[in-house]
């Protein structure tokens, strides 16, 4: 990895697994980028950045998000999506990142949104699909990853949004638009 001075940062901020969790989103990011002609060296940086804050105090993370003036309506849903725009924001002011493709992809690494870039969608795939994930049905989406990115995308935002519904947990709009876009863009999700 050529950013190893970004992973070893990380090193410090998280658990032994979220670590292995980030090497690997990282990782599978630059495989995926490689893969579907985008910026590697982007979705490496993404990939090692994107969970920066994921332990961060919950109080120091909504404040950000009021005094930056973020989305407010993330106040209104679980704490687990603050990460990911506290994220974009500390990826620009701590570790001076301003390329706004790579901001974006951790912003919205959680959530997805309507119109997304193609390194949103490497990122949000990745977090979804790296080697540590085990879940039913991660398989099918790592297949998916390796043949098309729309279609694993398509497929990783229905996965995502129907288990939140089993869990009887709610779902950030962005979520809603970011799939609807996609079937917009697709039609249905092949099973």
């Amino acid at each position: 990895m050529k950013h190893e001075h970004l992973l070893a940062q990380m090193k410090n901020r998280m658990p032994e697994k979220r670590f292995i969790h980030t090497k690997g989103v990282a990782e599978t990011a630059i495989t995926l980028a490689k893969m579907y002609g985008e910026d590697f060296e982007k979705a490496e940086i993404a990939g090692i950045l994107h969970d920066s804050v994921k332990y961060a105090n919950q109080k120091w993370l909504r404040s950000i998000i009021v005094s930056e003036k973020m989305n407010p309506l993330l106040l209104n849903f679980n704490h687990e999506l603050w990460h990911a725009p506290v994220g974009s924001y500390v990826a620009r002011t701590e570790f001076q990142i301003s390329d706004q493709d790579i901001l974006q992809a951790i912003e919205f690494h959680t959530t997805g949104r309507a119109g997304m870039s193609k390194l949103e969608k490497i990122i949000y795939v990745s977090d979804m699909i790296e080697p540590s994930r085990k879940f039913s049905g991660v398989e099918l989406l790592r297949e998916k990853a390796k043949v098309d990115l729309e279609d694993a995308m398509t497929s990783c935002i229905r996965h995502s949004i129907s288990f939140l519904i089993e869990k009887k947990q709610p779902v950030f709009p962005d979520s809603f638009h970011c799939y609807n876009d996609m079937i917009q863009q697709r039609g249905t999700v092949k099973e």
